[in-house]
């Protein structure tokens, strides 16, 4: 069994912080290694703990979140962010993103799901709430590079995987990686969440 993802959360809140602390325990491949109430020593907890994935509180007390994710992504890339916020406006959502932040999450959202998006952070996906995406990408070109959005038109027709990849001429593993990651820019859920957002924003246009 690989190691667990090391986790470190950052939340001024207790009852928050148990909470997701809670949830996210129950998950074997997740190991949290160190809690902040505070953000202003995040680097250093995580080059301490060496952590692979950092929670951070968008709004709690310290070092401004924008500019701890910003000297994290410097100093410690390794160390991914995904940042919680409970409102999610526009604007904080892409400051977040162009700091360098991995995700984008509600703090309410569930346990599993946002289990899911530490692991998709971890492996270099980028990965933001489905709510927060709706309103966020209509402030933003398309986050999809050339060989997403030639993957989501192959997928149109709703073919296999190996379909897919016959007409695109590359592995279906290329295929899976591609729809994934595409998956996780537009914050969908599934294949078709993905196509049917990239279709409403035009971004599927030849």
């Amino acid at each position: 069994m690989p190691d667990p993802i090391r986790l470190l959360l950052v939340d001024d809140q207790i009852l928050s912080r148990g909470l997701l602390r809670s949830g996210l325990e129950r998950e074997r491949d997740l190991e949290i290694v160190a809690e902040l109430n505070r953000s202003d020593d995040v680097v250093g907890a995580a080059k301490k703990y060496r952590a692979n994935v950092a929670l951070l509180d968008a709004a709690g007390p310290g070092k401004d979140s924008i500019t701890v994710t910003t000297k994290l992504r410097t100093s410690m890339p390794e160390c991914r962010v995904v940042m919680l916020t409970t409102y999610g406006r526009p604007v904080h959502t892409r400051r977040g993103l162009d700091a360098g932040a991995k995700g984008i999450a509600l703090k309410n959202t569930p346990a599993p799901q946002l289990a899911d998006a530490v692991r998709r952070v971890h492996l270099g996906l980028r990965v933001v709430d489905a709510n927060l995406a709706a309103e966020n990408l209509r402030y933003s070109e398309t986050p999809l590079d050339s060989d997403e959005t030639d993957t989501l038109r192959a997928a149109r027709d709703g073919g296999s995987i190996a379909r897919i990849a016959q007409k695109l001429d590359v592995s279906e593993r290329v295929v899976r990686t591609r729809l994934w990651s595409a998956i996780g820019k537009t914050g969908a859920h599934t294949r078709s969440d993905a196509l049917q957002i990239a279709e409403r924003n035009g971004w599927l246009l030849d």
